[in-house]
C-alpha cells in the first residue's frame, strides 16, 4: 500500500511539474528556444486532489505540501483544468493551522502562525483546509484555536479514504 501510496504522490506532483513547465518556458521563449522538448503533454479536464498534510516536511521554511497546494490551485486553473484541493491536516502537522494565541502556546515563541499567510491563500484560491478532530483532542484544542475558515472532519484518515473513494488523487509530500 506504501508503494502506491507513494506511486501516486510521484505521479501528482509529476503532473504539476509539468503543467508549469509552459508557463516558465513561455517567458524564456522570446529570448531563446526552449532547452526541453515536451513528448507526453499532461491536459486534464478535472483534478481531484487530496494533500495528506500528516508529517513535517519542509523546503527550507516552506512547508512542501503547502507549496504543491498552492502550484495546483494557481496553475491548473489557467491551462484549462477543473480544480478541487482538500488539505487535511493531522498528526505532526496539525498544528499548523492554529490561530496565533495558540499556535505561540504551543510552539513556545512569540512570533504567530507563520503559515496563515499560505493558509489564507490557499482558501482564497478555493482550496478546502481541514483539520483533524483526533488531533484536536488529543491536543485538548477547540475550534476556537484555529484559523478562520479552517474546518473540522470527524477523522483523518477516514475523510482521506472517503476523498479517494470519490475520484480524489492523494498526495503525500
Amino acid at each position: 500500500m506504501i508503494s502506491k501510496v507513494m506511486f501516486s504522490a510521484c505521479a501528482g506532483l509529476a503532473a504539476l511539474v509539468a503543467m508549469a513547465l509552459p508557463f516558465s518556458q513561455s517567458a524564456r521563449a522570446e529570448t531563446a528556444a526552449p532547452a526541453i522538448h515536451i513528448d507526453v503533454p499532461v491536459k486534464m479536464k478535472e483534478a481531484k486532489i487530496v494533500f495528506n498534510m500528516d508529517h513535517l516536511a519542509f523546503a527550507g521554511d516552506m512547508p512542501v505540501g503547502m507549496k504543491y497546494m498552492t502550484l495546483a490551485s494557481e496553475r491548473l486553473p489557467k491551462v484549462g483544468t477543473t480544480v478541487k484541493i482538500v488539505g487535511v491536516f493531522h498528526g505532526a502537522a496539525g498544528y499548523m493551522l492554529l490561530n496565533d494565541q495558540k499556535y505561540d502556546a504551543v510552539r513556545g515563541v512569540k512570533t504567530g502562525n507563520p503559515y496563515k499567510g499560505l493558509i489564507k491563500n490557499l482558501i482564497d484560491h478555493g482550496v478546502e483546509i481541514e483539520e483533524c478532530f483526533v488531533t484536536m483532542t488529543a491536543h485538548h484544542w477547540t475550534n476556537s484555536d484555529l484559523l478562520p475558515m479552517v474546518k473540522v472532519n470527524s477523522g483523518a484518515v477516514a475523510r482521506i479514504v472517503q476523498l479517494v473513494q470519490e475520484g480524489y488523487v492523494q498526495i503525500q509530500p
